[in-house]
């Protein structure tokens, strides 16, 4: 199956490697680095290689040479954690919910099991950084 060149969500492979990227920061990292913090059992080069080609076809990630004429790269996100989770959590509210944040959050307070003091709680985070509610 091929993927679509708009497809703009991570898979659990895309996103275990995102968050290493994440976790490192703007210097970037290499394939070979990756692994190292890739938790056991470490994939294979092949494996990782291949899933950074796909995340810089997808422009999560960015890519340079370590030194001229070096085969080798520095793999970098072009996307910080936040805005993916800014824009994963908008298609789940849209596609999930009817665009609804009443929804979703009811869906969440009640799969959570969240009590009632947590949930004003919550109402009142929000009313505070946006002044709404």
């Amino acid at each position: 199956m091929r993927r679509k060149k708009d497809d703009k969500s991570l898979t659990r492979a895309e996103m275990e490697i995102m968050n290493i990227l994440w976790d490192e920061g703007e210097e970037g990292m290499t394939t070979h680095e990756v692994i190292e913090k890739y938790p056991e059992p470490k994939p294979a080069y092949s494996t990782i290689a291949t899933y950074m080609k796909i995340l810089t076809l997808k422009g999560f990630v960015g890519f340079r040479k370590t030194e001229q004429g070096s085969k080798t790269h520095r793999f970098h996100t072009l996307i910080s954690r936040q805005e993916y989770t800014s824009k994963f959590m908008q298609e789940v509210k849209d596609s999930f919910f009817s665009g609804s944040f009443k929804s979703l959050l009811t869906f969440f307070a009640r799969e959570e099991e969240i009590s009632p003091e947590t949930l004003e709680q919550i109402l009142q985070l929000i009313e505070k950084e946006d002044g709404s509610c």
